[in-house]
Formats: C-alpha cells, sequence, structure tokens
C-alpha cells in the first residue's frame, strides 16, 4: 500500500463504518433494523481509533464517522426543504450536511476524551468507551431541544439487548452495544487475544448476550394486562403538497376523515396529525359539531389531530378526544419540531428561504392526563414526540394514573416514501419494550400500525395507501424498572455515569500529558 492510500485508508474506513451505522438502523427495501451490523460498524471505528497516533486524529476520525452515520440516516430531511419547502437543492443538501456536522461534533469529543485517556486494560477501556459514547448520545437527545432520531440503540428492537430496554432504555442499550462492539475490535490484536482477562471479559459479554437472547416476557415476572379494545387506525394519504391546499387536500381530508370517523364501528377511532388541516372556526359549518355528537353517545370514542388556537393566544398543535358521557378531550403537543413548529434564534432568515407553513407553536406541558376510555388510560403523543422515552416515562409518576396505552399521531408525509417511515415505526417500538406498553400508531402515509408491549408489530398497512387499519390492542398496567427510574429521575442516573466517566478520563488524560 503506498503511503497516501495509508494515510487514506482510516478516513475511508471511518466512511464506511458510518454508512453501515445508518444502514443497520433500517434496511433499504425491507426496513428492518440489523442489529449485528450496528455491532459491526461501531467495531470498526474502535479498530481504527486504536491505531491513530494522537487525539486529535481520533476525534477527527470520529467526528467524520458521526457526520457518515446522521447524513445517511436523516438524509431524507432534503426532501422537505427542497421538494415541499421549494429551498434550492444545493443549499437544501448543505444543511443536512450541517446539521450532521454539529451534531458529529458530541462524538468527536467523546472520542477525544476516550483516546486521551485509554490505558490498553480491555475493561476499563471498554466501559469508558462505553460510557462515552452512551454521554454523546445523551448530548445528541437533549440539547437545544434534542435530535435523538437515529440513535445506535434502535437497531436492536429486533435483536437479544432489546430485553435490556425495560431496565436500562435505549441510550443504556447504546452503552451496552458501545461496549461489545468496543471487546470484538480487540479480537485482530494479537498481545491482547494473549491476555486471560480479555478472554474472561469476552466470556462475561457473550453470557450477557446468550442470556439477553434467551429473556423473554416481563422483567420480574409478569406485568398485568388491562384488557382489550378494537381500534380502527385513519391512513388518509394526502400528499404533502396538497395537504393544506384548499382545491385539492383539504377536501379531500375533510371528506374522507369525516366518513370514515362516522362510519366506523371500532370502539376506538383515530384520525392522524393534523388529519383536520384547519382550524376549528375555518372547517365548514356544523362540521366539527357533527362529530362531536357522532361521538356523544354510544359505545364509540375518537382521538383526532388537528391545530387549534388563534393569532391572540397562538397556536397548538393538538389532538381532541370525544367519548360518551365525558367532555371534550385535549392534548397538545409538548415536544416541538426545530424550525417546523417553532423557529430557533437568529434562524428566521433561513425559514424565509423555504416555502412551507411554519410558525411558533405554544408547547403543552409534560405529563398531560390520558384519554380515558373502556378501562383504558390512552395517552397521545404527535409525531416525533415518540423519541423522547424519558417524557413519556414522566406520566408513571403515579402508576395509578400511568397510561395503559400509547397512541401516535403522526404525519412524516415531509419525507417521502423513505426509510424514515420505518425508522420511526421502530422508534414506537423501542418505547413499547421500554415501558411494556403497546403503541398504537396512526399517520397519513405511514407506517400505521398497531405494537403489541412486547415491541412487536401486530397489524401494519402498506404505506402510501389511503385505508382503515382495523385491529384489537391489549392495553398493559404495572411498571418496568425503567418506567420507574425514569419517572422519577429522568434520565439523571445516565447522566450522572456518562458525567464520571468525562471527569475521570479529562483527569487521566491530564495526568498523561504531563511531563
Amino acid at each position: 500500500m503506498s503511503a497516501a492510500r495509508f494515510r487514506l485508508a482510516p478516513w475511508v474506513l471511518a466512511v464506511a463504518a458510518g454508512a453501515l451505522q445508518a444502514l443497520a438502523l433500517a434496511w433499504p427495501g425491507t426496513g428492518k433494523p440489523l442489529w449485528w451490523l450496528q455491532l459491526l460498524s461501531l467495531a470498526l471505528l474502535a479498530g481504527t481509533l486504536q491505531r491513530q497516533a494522537s487525539w486529535q486524529r481520533s476525534a477527527a476520525i470520529g467526528w467524520t464517522f458521526a457526520v457518515a452515520w446522521l447524513v445517511g440516516t436523516f438524509w431524507w430531511l432534503y426532501i422537505s426543504m427542497h421538494v415541499y419547502g421549494g429551498l434550492a437543492a444545493p443549499l437544501a443538501a448543505l444543511a443536512v450536511l450541517l446539521l450532521a456536522g454539529f451534531l458529529a461534533l458530541y462524538y468527536a469529543a467523546a472520542v477525544a476524551l476516550f483516546a486521551r485517556a485509554a490505558s490498553g486494560s480491555a475493561w476499563r477501556d471498554g466501559a469508558l468507551f462505553a460510557l462515552l459514547w452512551m454521554g454523546a448520545e445523551l448530548l445528541r437527545g437533549t440539547l437545544f431541544t434534542g435530535f435523538p432520531w437515529g440513535a445506535g440503540g434502535y437497531a436492536h428492537v429486533d435483536g437479544p439487548l432489546a430485553s435490556l430496554a425495560p431496565w436500562i432504555g435505549v441510550y443504556g442499550i447504546s452503552a451496552v452495544a458501545a461496549w461489545l462492539a468496543w471487546l470484538a475490535s480487540l479480537l485482530v490484536q494479537r498481545p491482547v487475544r494473549g491476555s486471560w482477562r480479555y478472554w474472561v471479559t469476552v466470556g462475561l459479554s457473550a453470557g450477557l448476550l446468550a442470556a439477553c437472547n434467551v429473556q423473554t416476557g416481563d422483567p420480574g415476572g409478569p406485568l398485568p394486562a388491562a384488557g382489550k379494545l378494537r381500534v380502527a387506525l385513519l391512513q388518509g394519504n394526502i400528499p404533502q403538497d396538497e395537504k393544506f391546499e384548499g382545491g385539492t387536500g383539504i377536501p379531500i381530508a375533510l371528506g374522507w376523515y369525516g366518513r370514515a370517523l362516522r362510519e366506523s364501528d371500532a370502539q376506538l377511532v383515530v384520525a392522524p396529525e393534523t388529519a383536520l388541516p384547519l382550524l376549528p372556526h375555518q372547517l365548514p359549518e356544523g362540521y366539527l359539531e357533527g362529530l362531536r355528537a357522532r361521538f356523544a353517545q354510544g359505545e364509540r370514542a375518537a382521538l383526532v389531530g388537528i391545530p387549534l388556537g388563534s393569532y391572540e393566544a397562538g397556536y397548538t398543535n393538538s389532538t381532541l378526544g370525544w367519548r360518551p358521557g365525558a367532555g371534550e378531550y385535549r392534548y397538545d403537543k409538548h415536544h416541538l419540531v426545530p424550525f417546523g413548529e417553532f423557529i430557533p434564534p437568529l434562524f428566521k432568515w433561513f425559514t424565509r428561504m423555504m416555502d412551507i407553513p411554519l410558525g411558533d407553536f405554544n408547547r403543552g406541558s409534560v405529563g398531560q392526563p390520558s384519554f380515558a376510555f373502556q378501562g383504558q388510560r390512552l395517552a397521545p403523543n404527535i409525531c416525533y414526540e415518540d423519541l423522547f422515552g424519558e417524557e413519556l416515562g414522566a406520566r408513571f409518576a403515579d402508576p395509578a394514573t400511568a397510561p395503559t396505552i400509547f397512541v401516535n399521531l403522526s404525519n412524516i408525509a415531509w419525507f417521502g416514501n423513505t426509510v424514515a417511515i420505518d425508522q420511526h415505526l421502530h422508534i414506537s417500538r423501542m418505547r413499547a419494550l421500554e415501558l411494556r406498553r403497546p403503541m398504537i400508531r396512526a399517520t397519513n402515509t405511514g407506517a400505521t400500525a398497531i405494537i403489541d408491549r412486547f415491541g412487536r408489530v401486530t397489524h401494519l398497512l402498506p404505506r402510501h395507501t389511503r385505508d382503515v387499519l382495523v385491529g384489537e390492542v391489549e392495553g398493559g398496567s404495572g411498571m418496568t424498572p425503567f418506567a420507574h427510574w425514569v419517572s422519577r429521575f429522568g434520565l439523571w442516573p445516565l447522566w450522572l455515569l456518562a458525567a464520571g466517566a468525562a471527569i475521570d478520563a479529562w483527569r487521566r488524560g491530564r495526568k498523561r500529558a504531563q511531563p
């Protein structure tokens, strides 16, 4: 190998490994997550880092890996900005690249700290790498409102590590995966292969994987079910470029969703995010009143996505609920999408370049009451709110009022017929695994699905079709360990572990740097 090729090899490997990490989250064509590929891609990064002479070079390689991974994960943001927003193609591509480059800085910092402190001990270095990597994932998922889409743990909803979800959540799974990847990367090092300590560590890790693989059911014994509910989930498949158009998308939505809501005989009917794309006072006279009256008596209920508010009071992305013998229920989205539902400071110039109906919405509170119906407590979450397990987990602070079923109402037609649909489905599945609650999903274009409390998809509509998914969902009760601690402490236990690792790495790095 020539000197030039030798110098380029780590960078090429970092890009390739990052791309594999993205593909592991939802393989194109099948949409399936590949847990083993996520471990392999991270092991390739770890092996590359072990061959670097300086922490600065390690940090740069870690950043390169993360950029390739994140661009490969959410490249479909380009569609929303260019195809539907009218932003020039080069600017839309640059925006995706800049977002990935900024978020990748968290991983570069984690790798830099690790490279300065690595001691050569398989056990200690593996634990340090895992906790610092988890710290980077936590930073990405929380700072500046957070954008944790595509965290490595989501590749494991179908793998052996899925059984850890009700104990440590997706961020904990990311840490365990990083630990396993680090150990795997050491297999190519002959001195390490000769160490009995390394093989003891490998044996313990293999035992962990084996135990996870055979673990089924609920942690600590069966959690009780909470009865069954027959649901109808509506998928209108309104094209995004027509959804808010008065001559096309709006009359289609009002007509189709109105008929489906009135005619369904399911106990619960759910229409997706902004299924009714107008404010109540903009709807045809008597439209909303007719729907309210339809569910005011009998034994049926409905949850419907609709924008609410006024210019004076502000607007909300909301869900209205109607049920017999009770007043109107309302849920307001809490975790708003940057640029879509609120404009960050100093970025109004950017949003003015796109032809998208953007605005600054009001936020709902965390832990809003559930929609009580037929013995179930249904907890709505809108669009990418199901990314934030700590916020859904906050609803378990009082076990007596904890949700029995989660309801996701989404519209990701902004991103076309892409892996974004599969990725979002796996995100919902992870929440079901963590909290042992089913998740029913009503979406505009997909994935409209019923997910049981073990994260399994039991019913699924074909994407980009206009149809109604009818099925039965069984509610859940009881508390997983994850629900127990995250409802009381949020993510602070994980933050403390990551911060402790970062402080330890900083101190060891400083000592090593001293003459």
